[in-house]
């Protein structure tokens, strides 16, 4: 290679060393995405005389991917030829999975974003959860059949977003397929888990089940109280409207 040959590479090369750094500059500077804000009813007032926010439908398919191609969801996930991503909600998700989310649309977008507390969940799902049935038996010791038998028949075919009923403040699908997980701790005892060693956590759907932090496929077990979910997905809820 001749010594102007070099040159040229040479020049090149730090062009586009150049080019990287400048790129790698404005995506460091760039600004929160306000088109990734999802669709947030509020404010909705609780008991205890605050306001929260609430995403209308659950976390979609196409939702989460955009989190996984921006590398910040380990979770890739694919949907039916009959499905449509877009309307799909994301399911075989587990509380750290949850947790992955949430901290990226936080980043992208600058919200404060966060998984509701289990009351949080219960009072803004009330107006649309089923009366709770009679018992099928009267013996204590086999209050544990009456609820396989009656919670069995949950519906477990995951359908698109706004499949099921909406409350008045414009929330759906609360009372459909999907549990969604929270964040509060299921220790097994009435003593709370020490630091961040939750061994399970509640999901809240048509019946309250605590799962295993880990589980991703309720139908596989890893359910520690309740009869075990259809499907695991997420909601956003946010104490502020920005």
């Amino acid at each position: 290679m001749t010594r102007q040959s070099k040159l040229i590479f040479g020049v090149l090369g730090l062009a586009a060393i150049a080019g990287i750094a400048i790129a790698g500059a404005a995506w460091m500077t760039r600004g929160p995405d306000a088109s990734l804000v999802p669709d947030m009813a509020g404010p909705i007032a609780l008991t205890d005389g605050r306001n929260i926010w609430v995403q209308r439908f659950e976390v979609t398919v196409a939702d989460w991917n955009d989190c996984h191609d921006a590398g910040d969801c380990a979770l890739w996930m694919l949907v039916r030829p009959d499905q449509n991503a877009a309307t799909t909600p994301a399911t075989g998700i587990s509380y750290p999975d949850a947790l992955q989310y949430v901290d990226w649309m936080n980043r992208i977008t600058g919200g404060a974003f966060r998984l509701p507390t289990l009351a949080e969940w219960v009072h803004i799902a009330s107006s649309v959860m089923p009366d709770e049935p009679e018992p099928l038996f009267t013996d204590p010791s086999l209050s544990w059949a009456s609820a396989y038998l009656l919670e069995a028949d949950i519906p477990r075919a995951l359908k698109p977003s706004g499949s099921f009923s909406t409350t008045a403040d414009g929330i759906a699908d609360l009372d459909g397929s999907v549990w969604e997980w929270t964040k509060d701790c299921y220790s097994g005892t009435e003593a709370a888990a020490p630091g961040d060693r939750c061994p399970a956590y509640f999901v809240a759907g048509l019946h309250i089940a605590a799962m295993s932090f880990l589980e991703r496929d309720p139908a596989r077990g890893g359910c520690a109280v309740g009869v075990p979910p259809a499907h695991l997905g997420l909601r956003l809820f946010s104490d502020t409207s920005s």
